[in-house]
């Protein structure tokens, strides 16, 4: 963005979710997926809530097709709910496993996406799906190479 544009509309997409089992949900996705923690705040009747950073945030807005496509390519069949998160890494692989050791259920292995990025599924404390993708060109090589989706799920 350049220094004389205008400041865009939203500062920051912020995903809320409620976990039944705060203390797993935390540890999973600060200690083991390694999401820095911006705050923690409690309140009354044991209200708890932690910020995590999880970096650049995107909204990927996908219709039934492009939803069914990235559950083919990732898993094989359907099996994604109406939301998913998506955390891009440096590698997939030694990610899911970390985060299968931490407690994560592998839907389906690291698998090489036609949009050139390796996607692993997982379901995760919270009664998340996330993906884990890695890119694997550079963004100059991606040029031009993404059809349909940036990501089919690399989505942020």
């Amino acid at each position: 963005m350049a220094a004389d544009s205008p400041a865009p509309p939203v500062r920051q997409l912020r995903l809320v979710v409620e976990a039944t089992d705060h203390e797993a949900a935390v540890e999973f996705f600060r200690d083991a997926l390694g999401l820095p923690e911006e705050a923690a705040f409690s309140g009354e009747g044991d209200a708890r809530v932690v910020i995590l950073d999880a970096g650049r945030a995107t909204l990927e807005i996908a219709n039934s097709a492009q939803k069914r496509l990235v559950d083919e390519v990732e898993v094989g069949r359907q099996v994604a709910p109406r939301i998913r998160v998506a955390f891009e890494v440096d590698d997939t692989e030694a990610t899911t496993a970390r985060l299968v050791a931490a407690g994560a259920s592998e839907i389906a292995p690291p698998t090489r996406t036609p949009w050139q990025s390796l996607n692993s599924r997982l379901a995760a404390p919270a009664d998340l799906q996330i993906t884990i993708f890695q890119e694997l060109l550079t963004p100059d090589e991606g040029v031009g190479t993404r059809g349909a989706s940036s990501h089919g799920d690399g989505d942020s």
